[in-house]
């Protein structure tokens, strides 16, 4: 079975755990030597995300498949509360990551390149070593808006409080998706202590397409099939597109519990108005005891307090509405995940999903099941 090639891949890695430790104490499943720190504090340094998948379905008409998901690289050099510099590359999906320049001070950050638009906490914040289930949920998968070029102000020194605004124009560096976004991200944690942490954030953006078009698509949870089970279609003279996210969060100890909205309109001249909407809720439980990291408004992974790891169970329940009668009929979907994940000590994890989807569209039904697991190396 492709199962085993996905599993059995990281045993090698994991046998040399024993044989791979220098006079520093590195080892496989602990600390990696991924960055130089210079005496001034200047650090240099790489980031990667290497992630395996094999998925199946139970229908026909979907073909089960295994192949690499991401291959990420991220350099970077910075002074932490004074600059940074970043270059991303993801050679699987031939895309540039996150490029930019950024200068901090008391006034906040001020970063210039490609970034993430705002909108989808768990696409715009949340990296891609970082998720609780292999495919980000439906709704944020349909209208985030992907990496822009531009310029956005942060500033977290007010207490329990962080803010993001962006000006995004020209497109990305692929010279995709021209245009201009205006966007922004407010974050407020009236609990934030050891014991638990409580987040509530709203995002906002407005975007003007220079090709006045839009089309809002999105795969079932597994991302490995091209197939779309729900379609807005291609929609015309679209003057502007708005877009409002609604993010709350909880984490006490091993437990999160996590859930967003997300609202898009598109403005069209001499043409209806287009609305489409969604949202998620999810929980996950850390076995072994550990919590996620909390840092920027965002969660990261835990760090296993054993050298066997660390175990997590997660279920999720998404839902996406494309359908805007008079305008556009693009259909509905819900999916139901559960999800196991296993993170060997700080760079590896292996992740397990199985999907329960039921999508309808202009009378069409299609409900497949999908099982798939990934086999994942970050730093």
């Amino acid at each position: 079975m492709r199962f085993k090639r996905v599993g059995w891949g990281l045993l090698p890695l994991l046998a040399a755990s024993s044989a791979w430790a220098g006079d520093k104490g590195y080892s496989v499943l602990g600390d990696w030597p991924v960055k130089y720190v210079s005496d001034s504090g200047i650090e240099a340094g790489l980031k990667g995300n290497l992630s395996y998948d094999y998925v199946d379905f139970d229908r026909t008409g979907f073909a089960d498949d295994d192949a690499w998901r991401r291959q990420e690289l991220n350099a970077y050099v910075r002074k932490p509360g004074v600059f940074e510099l970043t270059l991303g590359y993801d050679f699987r999906n031939e895309v540039w990551l996150d490029n930019f320049f950024r200068f901090s001070g008391a006034g906040g950050d001020l970063r210039v390149g490609q970034f993430k638009s705002p909108v989808g906490y768990e696409e715009s914040a949340v990296g891609t070593t970082a998720t609780t289930f292999m495919e980000r949920a439906l709704p944020v998968t349909a209208f985030y808006a992907g990496r822009r070029l531009g310029v956005d102000w942060t500033y977290d020194k007010v207490p329990r409080w962080y803010f993001n605004l962006a000006v995004q124009a020209g497109g990305d560096l692929l010279g995709d998706n021209k245009g201009r976004t205006l966007g922004g991200r407010v974050v407020f944690n009236p609990i934030k202590d050891d014991a638990q942490v409580l987040h509530l954030g709203v995002a906002m953006s407005n975007e003007k397409r220079d090709d006045d078009s839009l089309r809002v698509q999105v795969r079932p949870e597994a991302f490995l099939t091209p197939r779309r089970l729900v379609d807005s279609g291609a929609l015309k003279q679209v003057e502007g597109i708005d877009r409002l996210g609604l993010e709350a969060i909880w984490q006490r100890g091993p437990l999160l519990l996590q859930s967003e909205y997300l609202r898009l309109r598109a403005q069209r001249a001499g043409a209806p108005d287009y609305s489409a909407d969604g949202y998620y809720a999810a929980a996950a439980w850390m076995l072994t005891g550990e919590k996620r990291s909390y840092k920027g408004a965002a969660f990261g992974n835990a760090v296993p307090a054993r050298e066997w790891g660390a175990l997590e169970l997660a279920l999720r329940y998404s839902r996406v509405d494309l359908d805007d009668p008079g305008t556009a009929l693009g259909g509905r979907q819900s999916d139901w995940t559960v999800g196991a994940n296993w993170y060997l000590g700080q760079h590896f994890k292996l992740q397990f999903n199985y999907v329960w989807t039921d999508a309808r569209r202009r009378g069409v039904e299609l409900d497949p099941d999908i099982a798939q697991v990934r086999a994942q190396i970050y730093f």
